[in-house]
């Protein structure tokens, strides 16, 4: 069953080339734990080598998870020993994708706009080969990014590069050409039942 899949299309690409073609993958859905997978895609890609970016769009500068700590501890792995691959962090927002109490609609607008700016650069200068795009959804669905930009932008990237989008309600238009769709379904969760975050299970 290792590596076999249930069609094979007639693209006339071989298997090499199958194998090593860019994803687009978004995480999205009410359940928990969208943005843990892509954190944990981001490890497997250091392991290979690989240069991630990391861009948070709805945390606040103040908050710090601990696959922050954990990445960032990898990249110096790497500068320090060469093992693994280079590690980059950025937060692109000042505010809670909950509450958004942090700052202006038009701070937090500006600050999305800029973080997706630089994002198209990279992109174009094939700066990565894996971005993790942390909570993207919110910044589209509030119309800070232009949802047509982005689709254009990432059907269009050059290169080996794959991205990951995280957030709840994922445009259609960026789940029509995503390669890889996985929606969490809540079935229980602690603060159902009144319970507040746990160190190391939220953060």
């Amino acid at each position: 069953m290792k590596g076999e899949v249930p069609a094979v299309p007639a693209d006339g690409l071989t298997t090499r080339q199958r194998r090593n073609r860019p994803l687009l993958i978004v995480h999205t859905g009410d359940g928990k734990g969208k943005s843990t997978a892509a954190f944990g895609l981001a490890l497997r890609g250091w392991n290979q080598g690989w240069s991630i970016g990391v861009f948070q769009f709805v945390k606040s500068a103040k908050w710090r998870i601990g696959e922050q700590t954990a990445l960032e501890t990898l990249a110096e792995v790497h500068t320090s020993t060469g093992a693994g691959g280079p590690v980059e962090w950025h937060k692109m927002g000042s505010g809670w994708s909950w509450s958004r109490r942090t700052g202006s609609d038009d701070d937090h607008a500006a600050t999305a706009a800029e973080g997706w700016a630089e994002i198209k650069r990279r992109l174009a200068a094939e700066t990565h080969t894996l971005y993790v795009l942390d909570e993207f959804t919110y910044p589209i669905a509030w119309g800070w990014v232009d949802v047509d930009d982005v689709v254009a932008t990432l059907a269009e990237r050059p290169g080996h590069q794959h991205v990951i989008i995280t957030g709840r309600r994922a445009d259609p238009r960026i789940i029509e050409i995503a390669d890889l769709v996985t929606e969490m379904t809540k079935i229980n969760h602690p603060f159902d039942q009144g319970q507040k975050g746990q160190r190391g299970i939220e953060w």
